[in-house]
């Protein structure tokens, strides 16, 4: 039996290690997903995954966010709801715009909060997370086989992942309650301003 583990992280470079790591201790990259945000532009290389929904007409997931090569290499261009500029790979990323759900590419769905609760979290989880992504973060899950998820934990927390519980804890500070698909991704400039107000572990692991 499998458990679906989760990390939020600030910034790209961490979750990309924490992906390496993962493979390392025998999670297949099959079994991990990546939803990252793009509001800096920084991944001007990776390749349209489709249309405006994310997936073109004919694209399986496997080889518009799969890819060959190893997973961060399959990573696509995608439109989540609410979640502005994202660049993504793996089954999360499928099943929030439809694929791996039964439903035809490119179809809409409950988007990355369904998502996150069909893999697993609770709804404070599921909100925590998606807001994370449109604040500039970076998603890792993976589907963990009950005698790793320790391992995969310990992972997660030595590459930096944020302290859900603290940072969510500030989030609400800030008149937040949960994640708003309405609402408009973080620019660069806030992304950047609202970081500078954590400091160096506030919010971390």
């Amino acid at each position: 039996m499998s458990k679906t583990v989760s990390a939020l992280f600030d910034h790209y470079s961490e979750a990309e290690a924490a992906v390496d790591d993962l493979e390392q201790i025998g999670i297949h990259r099959d079994e991990i997903s990546v939803v990252a945000s793009n509001a800096h532009g920084q991944h001007h290389k990776v390749k349209e995954a489709g249309d405006h929904t994310g997936l073109g007409a004919g694209a399986t997931a496997g080889a518009a966010i799969g890819g060959a090569g190893g997973l961060l290499a399959g990573l696509g261009l995608l439109a989540i709801p609410g979640l502005g500029p994202v660049v993504a790979a793996g089954w999360l990323a499928a099943t929030a715009v439809g694929v791996g759900v039964g439903a035809a590419a490119g179809a809409a769905t409950g988007g990355i909060v369904d998502a996150l609760k069909n893999a697993g979290h609770g709804d404070e989880e599921a909100n925590f997370y998606a807001e994370g992504i449109r604040r500039g973060g970076t998603l890792v899950s993976a589907k963990v086989p009950a005698d790793r998820i320790a391992d995969a934990e310990v992972v997660l927390r030595r590459h930096k992942a944020v302290d859900r519980q603290v940072r969510s804890d500030l989030y609400r500070r800030g008149g937040w309650s949960r994640f708003d698909v309405a609402a408009p991704a973080y620019s660069p400039e806030e992304i950047e301003r609202e970081r500078a107000t954590y400091g160096p572990i506030t919010g971390r692991y």
